[in-house]
């Protein structure tokens, strides 16, 4: 850094920040194949460490890319996984061992003697186990490069010098793996990981985090304190680490966040208002009340001098925040509608509402979903995946159950019924925890999120014919784990659009979706629109994004801003309560352990607390929405 450049001051680490994961891929790789050819020119293997992370995974495609057009050859490369779940069968779906063997090792030139990963199965004498895996680094030369997104499975107090152990993983990191085991109660209580000695002990250290789930760690990596209780921090203090990131998980760095204390900022309007809001949540002051001192003695004076004074900077923000509030999300009719979110014309308009899963809709954008259908539009849902692995069992059970007693009712063959309930229970009973679900009981799983979608549509007024389930052909693996998205993805899609020729498209813009369905399924979306835009009618059409149940949008970034009164509260969550199956407890909730319909109207009514306090009027709700730039 130079004496003139003070925006990473803050920064104890360097930080490079990538628009898309494939560019950082690439250069993360050509780094490896020069290291690779330096160490097969002095004689010698180049060895990685790797972990088995998905945030890893674009990574190791394009090094398989490079094995394939013959840039690449793996064998004179060894591999060593970082941390491995523990006990559990070598070859289960959820061992690291597995997933380096998919993603790298079946898929290249690798000589079985070249791999080094953790045992999973129970051993006798695990500690013997772990100081040879130390000995086994030795005698390769130690480690050259190793790619990771977290420290191994290093809890919060362990030592810096720890070396390979058995470690027991704490509840949060058990419940960040249920999603992998279908329930927490299946994830292992141990692992055995490199310790923070040996990961420091790496010549070169590539960290890397995508999504704005992950901007408050990277924030606390690279800005905060060395502290026991956040181990990567140590990464600190080693001479060569690389922290690689996206755009949305650099959002709570200093330079990103607040750039006006790091150095000059340009001052566009997105600026403005981030900073204004800034200044007002700092202050707790509305935006009409700020003055030009209180701009000055908070590293803002630049704002006041290009943009002030302070009462003309104060109107237009508080301007533009309050032309974001419309109650009309599908445009007012008979309005003037230049300073509106959306066109008053045409009305009503054909309104496709993309849902990844069969609630997202309504837990995201429930009251705004009402009102369009309120408003008379032509809306239509299409549910995008059939979310059937986020199905209990026992609701399954439960499900036949009742099939099979409406047989006696209404004269359905019983036996027929029978039968099946039968054979679905001895099927559920034959499953291995974490296992994958057998076709029939996907199939039932799936059925059952249909019908609960198309509950909570008749309830908010959507006739059935405008409820699409796409089943995505990306989503149906029966595990978590996904295949790439594929051309008949995007196709599916593109046939509804088609179809439906919508004014409006409404889309699920979380990219922090912890289990990566969310990020698909807008890619599918955007891709489609983009061989889309040629046509007439798009060209008429605005892609609206909402987010999922982990993230808001910043306030500063809302271009529509829906307030709900306290009866459209009550009705999305009459909404959410349709998906029963998803009630009370989540199959794979996360870190958070409140419901979905807890979350939203947590979120929902903060952001109208936040609207109030910067000077707006006081709402029950607000669902924020931000408006989709095709370059």
């Amino acid at each position: 850094m130079s004496l003139s450049d003070f925006s990473r001051r803050y920064e104890k680490l360097p930080v490079s920040i990538f628009k898309g994961q494939e560019d950082a891929s690439k250069m993360i790789v050509d780094d490896i194949i020069i290291t690779a050819n330096k160490k097969i020119n002095e004689g010698k293997k180049c060895v990685l460490a790797l972990a088995a992370s998905s945030a890893c995974i674009p990574v190791y495609e394009d090094l398989v890319k490079a094995y394939e057009n013959g840039r690449l050859s793996f064998k004179d490369i060894e591999i060593f996984s970082i941390d491995e779940y523990y006990p559990l069968e070598r070859n289960e779906l959820q061992t690291h061992y597995r997933f380096l063997k998919e993603y790298i090792f079946d898929l290249t030139d690798i000589p079985q003697e070249n791999i080094h990963c953790l045992e999973s199965s129970k051993m006798d004498d695990v500690a013997a186990y772990c100081n040879n895996y130390e000995e086994q680094i030795k005698l390769s030369g130690g480690i050259d490069i190793l790619i990771t997104s977290g420290m191994g499975s290093n809890e919060p107090g362990s030592p810096y010098n720890s070396r390979t152990r058995l470690i027991t993983m704490n509840h949060t990191t058990r419940v960040s793996a249920a999603s992998d085991f279908f329930g927490v109660e299946y994830v292992p209580y141990h692992a055995i990981t490199m310790g923070i000695g040996t990961i420091l002990e790496a010549e070169k250290i590539y960290w890397l985090a995508w999504g704005e789930g992950k901007a408050s760690s990277i924030k606390k990596l690279v800005e905060g304190p060395v502290t026991d209780l956040n181990p990567a921090s140590y990464l600190q203090q080693h001479n060569n680490v690389s922290v690689i990131v996206d755009n949305a998980a650099s959002v709570n760095l200093t330079r990103i966040d607040t750039p006006w204390l790091t150095g000059k900022c340009e001052w566009t309007d997105y600026m403005i208002r981030k900073s204004v809001f800034w200044l007002c949540k700092k202050l707790e002051k509305p935006i009409l009340k700020l003055t030009d001192r209180d701009y000055n003695d908070n590293g803002m004076s630049d704002l006041v001098t290009e943009h002030g004074p302070a009462s003309n900077i104060n109107i237009k923000v508080f301007n533009d925040l309050q032309h974001t509030i419309s109650g009309w999300p599908g445009g007012k009719p008979n309005a003037d509608d230049s300073t509106r979110p959306e066109r008053a014309k045409p009305f009503p308009k054909r309104v496709i509402v993309f849902s990844p899963h069969p609630d997202d809709d309504v837990i995201s954008m429930g009251g705004t979903v009402a009102r369009l259908s309120t408003h008379g539009h032509e809306l239509h849902i299409a549910y995008q995946v059939s979310g059937n692995i986020a199905v209990f069992d026992h609701d399954v059970i439960k499900y036949m159950d009742f099939v099979r007693e409406s047989a006696k009712i209404y004269g359905f063959d019983y036996n027929e019924a029978n039968e099946r309930y039968n054979r679905v229970i001895e099927e559920l009973k034959h499953k291995r925890p974490g296992e994958a679900d057998p076709m029939d009981v996907r199939e039932i799983k799936g059925s059952i999120r249909r019908g609960e979608a198309k509950s909570a549509c008749r309830y908010l007024g959507i006739p059935e014919e405008r409820v699409h389930f796409l089943e995505m052909p990306f989503y149906e693996t029966g595990g978590v784990k996904k295949k790439p998205l594929s051309r008949e993805d995007i196709d599916i899609i593109k046939n509804l659009l088609q179809e439906v020729k919508p004014h409006q498209i409404f889309a699920a813009g979380d990219l922090s979706d912890p289990h990566g369905t969310h990020r698909v399924c807008f890619q599918a979306i955007i891709q489609a629109c983009e061989e889309l835009r040629g046509e007439e009618w798009f060209k008429d059409c605005r892609v609206w994004m909402y987010r999922g149940a982990w993230q808001e949008w910043d306030v500063a970034e809302a271009e529509m801003a829906v307030p709900l009164s306290p009866e459209e509260v009550e009705i999305k969550r009459e909404a959410i309560f349709r998906h029963q199956s998803q009630k009370d407890r989540p199959l794979f909730p996360g870190s958070d352990k409140r419901e979905f319909w807890q979350r939203a109207e947590e979120r929902n009514h903060n952001t109208a607390v936040l609207y109030d306090k910067l000077g707006m009027a006081e709402y029950q709700a607000i669902e924020l929405f931000v408006k989709y730039k095709f370059e």
